[in-house]
């Protein structure tokens, strides 16, 4: 009887020990799951002429960027994943652009994270690990809604400053933010993925290969126009502009794929204005020939201000700006221009171009305030 009884406790113990492991494996379970989770801003403004277009995308940072909630996990051994990487170190990363050198150090980071994993970012799906060096930032009040400013700020230097990247979609990418409390000690893991999304891509394309033929179709032209150079800055930069306004149609319906990127202008050979902007920096860019992309308002012969993109070039140690799209006008009945007309808008002083355009520092609003090379009063002469 003794016997029995013993076995029955022993039982009713070990079933005892059995639930306590279970419920605290179901708890233990829910916290390595959680995963916060911020969007992008919106892809950074298309501009182009479209007032209702326009509108529908004009959202403030604070519209687009979700602050980031961080729960300390006490269960600090199980928060972090197999594959986690808190030691990322971007300081050797060297980068030398236009609105790069303008950002806080924290967006710098970000920005050359995305620059050093460029290739394998061409599949979509690739993890971006940030690591443990944003945990000093995070531990301050405010310091989820800071990293969102800087993460913003960095997404728009970089897209503007690489043409190139015209496959990635920014409103796909996910800022995640994983928090670890050993004791008193907390520290962040911050990582970019495609969140719940399939992956990070235009919705142009789904897989790695698909955007490497884009490019190659992007070099192949690229090349072609190039083997044209012949050294001298002034007259590379008016073999790219007549290349551009020759050959490129512009995109009244706003209804196709790629117009606002180097692969509708080059390939496809249709675009909006920002088309023309970034085609112009990707070529130059090739000839390292100094050119930034400028995006701000425009105003017409018949008095009508529209969002608009150009670009400013560097020639002899001075800045001047280029309006392609301006340059390559949609003509009733297509004609074709004459010469005085090709020119209107080719490296002019800022006298000049200032009376029709107008720059905007923000690419969007309440976004960082980039500023652009201070242009020579004077148009370019020969």
């Amino acid at each position: 009887m003794r016997d029995k009884l013993t076995t029955v406790i022993i039982a009713f113990v070990i079933l005892g020990i059995i639930g306590v492991l279970i419920i605290f494996g179901i708890i233990a379970f829910e916290e390595i799951t959680k995963q916060f989770n911020i969007e992008t801003a919106t892809e950074p403004m298309q501009w182009e002429e479209n007032e209702n277009y326009v509108a529908s995308q004009n959202k403030t940072l604070e519209d687009n960027i979700e602050v980031p909630k961080i729960v300390e996990n006490p269960l600090d051994k199980l928060t972090q994943t197999p594959d986690a990487n808190t030691n990322v170190d971007y300081s050797n990363v060297n980068v030398n652009k236009h609105f790069y050198n303008q950002l806080e150090e924290y967006s710098k980071t970000i920005y050359k994270a995305f620059e050093t994993n460029k290739e394998e970012m061409k599949s979509g799906t690739k993890q971006i690990e940030l690591g443990d060096s944003f945990s000093t930032l995070l531990s301050q009040e405010n310091g989820q809604e800071l990293l969102g400013k800087y993460y913003q700020s960095a997404i728009e230097a970089y897209t503007y400053d690489n043409p190139e990247v015209f496959y990635l979609s920014p409103n796909k990418m996910f800022l995640n933010i994983e928090t670890t409390t050993r004791g008193n000690s907390v520290t962040y893991r911050v990582y970019i993925n495609s969140g719940s999304e399939a992956n990070y891509l235009t919705d142009e394309f789904t897989s790695k290969e698909q955007v490497e033929s884009a490019i190659a179709q992007i070099e192949q032209v690229r090349n072609q126009i190039l083997q044209n150079a012949t050294g001298n800055t002034y007259q590379d930069i008016k073999m790219v502009h007549d290349y551009l306004v020759d050959t490129i149609s512009y995109d009244s319906s706003l209804s196709r794929p790629y117009i606002y990127n180097i692969y509708g202008a080059l390939v496809e050979k249709l675009c909006v204005c920002e088309g023309y902007a970034r085609s112009m920096k990707y070529l130059l860019d090739s000839l390292d020939i100094p050119c930034t992309i400028v995006i701000g308002k425009g105003t017409n012969s018949e008095g009508q201000t529209e969002n608009h993109a150009w670009n400013y070039v560097q020639v002899d140690g001075k800045w001047y700006a280029i309006d392609a799209t301006w340059d390559d006008p949609v003509i009733i009945g297509n004609g074709t221009l004459n010469g005085a007309y090709k020119y209107q808008y080719f490296l002019k002083g800022s006298n000049e171009i200032s009376k029709d355009h107008t720059p905007s520092s923000t690419f969007t609003d309440g976004g960082k305030e980039f500023t652009y090379p201070v242009l020579s009063f004077e148009n370019y002469e020969q």
